[in-house]
């Protein structure tokens, strides 16, 4: 049997530049159980002093609260080294994460710098919610850059767990500030977010340092694109309108990867050696607004199809993205006025879904659905009763547009508001 290593106190520890000391600390290391109270005593009554090498050693023993413990005696320091906190917090518990937010509660006007640079990490490495808005304030505040930079290094530590519009948000606005020391690593922690193609590419499109501009091109080019199939319901005979080609064009020129249109109203898809390299993941938008029979029956058979050649990501139909309802609703807004709402023109749909869906969209846009049959009799009809202001919820032109074009104006993708929110959003898609 191994013999029992002999008790270590801490008057006899050697001093700094003995010799004996590494190995003195070495064997207080293994020590199978330390009582941390006499150390902790012999720091607060100043008999030892809390050498690095002696805490990176204790602090392996001490528990949540001896942390803390030794913590409120370094606060009490008339010079506090800022080494000490990063050293002893290592365990995450709701105490800790309490008392580091008591010491920053004064706020940036209030402290000097060598606390909140010690302890901002380390907020961050507690990931409590709480510490979220603290981080953010000091992250934004008009104060020394080494500050701002010791909360965003809190806000890398516990990145997974702030909410994610807020983090977004916080993080795309220091990307645009003027300090490249603070911008660059903004850039740099929005590339590390999940889908990070939705919030990096709306920074290209944003005043940036020459520096960071460069940096986020690099982060962007290190994210694989996927090929887009956009599928549009088209003409009859198949033909694409002429904005629906222009949209996928450009779409093609911002991505870096191809778009191609696929028409639910032409008999064969786009050949998948056009759009697809082995080993890709080809994604799918359903540029259709409604949730009728196209959605319900003809997209599950073309995922089907497009299966057989690669893994296929499925987005929702564009009629029920959040934002394109909201620019939708800004488009009927300029249409409004006091005596009349505006009308949503639609192709008639059936069943309890489509019930539901255009109450929702009602709800949302202020506007009132109006099932309209394209029969060349109803469209003569209503070319000559309709008098309310009216959109023709329409993505390009077709028969409804055509014939009423002097009533409900030009179809959605003509206008400029819409078709740049779509471009952006299409854009930002991995």
């Amino acid at each position: 049997m191994r013999s029992a290593l002999p008790q270590c106190e801490p008057a006899q520890l050697p001093a700094c530049g003995s010799p004996a000391r590494w190995g003195w600390l070495q064997q207080l290391r293994n020590q199978p159980e330390l009582d941390p109270e006499p150390w902790l005593l012999a720091l607060e009554n100043g008999s030892l002093s809390a050498d690095p090498d002696l805490l990176a050693v204790l602090a392996e023993r001490l528990d949540p609260p001896s942390q803390r413990r030794l913590l409120a005696w370094w606060r009490q320091q008339p010079d506090p080294d800022p080494g000490l906190p990063s050293q002893v917090l290592r365990h995450r518990d709701g105490a800790s994460a309490a008392w580091l937010l008591q010491q920053l509660a004064p706020g940036p006007g209030a402290l000097g710098q060598a606390l909140p640079l010690a302890l901002l990490p380390l907020l961050g490495h507690q990931r409590q919610a709480a510490a979220w808005p603290v981080l953010l304030s000091w992250m934004r505040a008009p104060i020394a850059t080494p500050l701002r930079r010791a909360a965003l290094e809190g806000v890398a530590r516990g990145l997974s767990v702030w909410p994610r519009h807020q983090l977004v948000a916080g993080l795309s606005d220091l990307a645009g500030d003027l300090d490249p020391q603070l911008a660059a690593p903004a850039v740099d922690l929005l590339a590390r977010l999940p889908g990070a193609r939705r919030a990096l590419v709306p920074l290209r499109h944003c005043e940036l340092d020459p520096q960071v501009s460069e940096r986020l091109e690099r982060r962007l080019a290190a994210i694989p694109v996927q090929p887009l199939l956009l599928v549009v319901h088209g003409r009859a005979g198949g033909q694409l309108p002429a904005e629906l080609v222009a949209l996928a064009a450009e779409l093609e020129c911002r991505r870096g990867a191809p778009v191609r249109l696929q028409a639910l109203s032409a008999a064969p898809p786009p050949a998948a050696t056009e759009l697809l390299q082995p080993g890709q993941v080809l994604g799918l938008v359903p540029l259709l607004l409604l949730p009728g029979g196209h959605v319900r029956h003809d997209l599950p058979a073309i995922v089907r199809h497009w299966s057989a050649f690669a893994r296929v990501q499925h987005w929702p139909f564009l009629g029920a993205w959040p934002r394109w309802q909201a620019a939708l609703a800004t488009e009927l807004a300029g249409l409004a006025t006091q005596d009349a709402r505006p009308l949503l023109l639609h192709h008639p749909l059936e069943g309890p879904l489509a019930a539901r869906y255009l109450t929702s969209l009602e709800r949302r846009t202020g506007a009132h659905c109006v099932a309209t049959p394209y029969s060349a009799d109803h469209l003569a009809q209503l070319k000559l009763t309709l008098a309310a202001p009216a959109l023709a919820l329409a993505l390009a032109a077709n028969r409804l547009t055509d014939q009423l074009a002097e009533q409900v104006g030009p179809p959605l993708l003509q206008r400029p508001g819409l078709r740049q929110l779509l471009l952006a959003e299409l854009e930002a898609l991995p």
